[in-house]
């Protein structure tokens, strides 16, 4: 068992024991009814993810979620890397609600030694009431991510040498009822560096979904599409389907993906796995919220 595989075993194991203050559901922290005014739709999505991707909600103010995503191998990589299970990429993130609004985060993944940091504002809110009515919500996404992948024996110490890129998106989002959300949203990639004849930037849609099954579980989709001037080869459209369980203080989302890059600036610019080939990643995140609020 390898150093990233023990180290998803021992978190999940804590996961398991920790007690929040006085926490008996996630989804009712993560998602509050922030005004008095019940006409405003609640709780699109169970997560802060549909599954690679952000969803539309935020945290609650002064709500920490301690964050594990985790992706296997391959699955078609055969019995001696026991179909993937032998190798494991890994995000560890913290995030933070400023206030009900506005959301901070960061990250660490193990997927090219990449450190990220985001903020997430939701701008407006879905609302059906007789005081009056607005049919999605809406949030900004932003965020800064930088490779620190050694380049060959050397340290890419300079400033300049090292990789950066940005990712923006705009979520709109609707709950149609309460077993089905979707939100779509255009994302924009910048990178400082890029390959030759490939464009700095990449311009792509995601969209994605929630149906709701029972009272604690749910299907997601997830997927990227980018814009037919923004593919370049061997890297391909990001695709995951998944489950989302929630189980009091936690949220399990379990899923199966053709990325294997767990932010944005690598699932969606550069997945190069292959549904039709078998390319593809078994993975989960694991969700875990503490309330801090006096």
């Amino acid at each position: 068992m390898n150093t990233a595989l023990k180290l998803s075993c021992v978190i999940f194991s804590l996961f398991t024991c920790a007690k929040a203050y006085s926490q008996n559901d996630l989804l009712t922290n993560l998602q509050t009814q922030r005004e008095p005014d019940p006409g405003y739709v609640s709780s699109t999505f169970k997560s802060t993810r549909v599954i690679n991707s952000h969803s539309v909600e935020t945290l609650s103010k002064r709500s920490l979620d301690f964050r594990i995503s985790h992706r296997f191998g391959k699955l078609n990589s055969g019995a001696y890397n026991f179909f993937g299970l032998d190798e494991a990429t890994i995000r560890l993130g913290l995030e933070y609600g400023l206030t009900d609004f506005v959301t901070v985060g960061i990250g660490r993944s193990s997927f090219e030694k990449s450190f990220d940091s985001y903020i997430k504002v939701k701008m407006l809110r879905q609302r059906k009431s007789e005081g009056g009515s607005f049919p999605v919500s809406v949030t900004w996404f932003s965020n800064m991510s930088v490779n620190t992948l050694r380049n060959g024996d050397q340290v890419l110490r300079e400033l300049r040498h090292f990789r950066y890129a940005y990712a923006h998106q705009v979520i709109i989002a609707r709950k149609f009822s309460s077993a089905l959300s979707m939100q779509l949203g255009p994302i924009l990639i910048h990178k400082n560096l890029a390959q030759p004849n490939q464009s700095n930037d990449t311009y792509s849609i995601e969209g994605g979904g929630r149906l709701k099954i029972t009272k604690r579980v749910s299907i997601n989709l997830d997927y990227v599409y980018r814009l037919p001037s923004y593919v370049y080869k061997p890297f391909n459209n990001s695709l995951s389907i998944g489950f989302d369980i929630e189980t009091g203080g936690h949220v399990f989302q379990l899923h199966v993906t053709n990325s294997q890059g767990i932010i944005e600036e690598g699932f969606v610019t550069r997945t190069d796995g292959r549904w039709d080939e078998g390319d593809l990643f078994y993975g989960f995140n694991i969700s875990r919220q503490f309330n801090i609020k006096k």
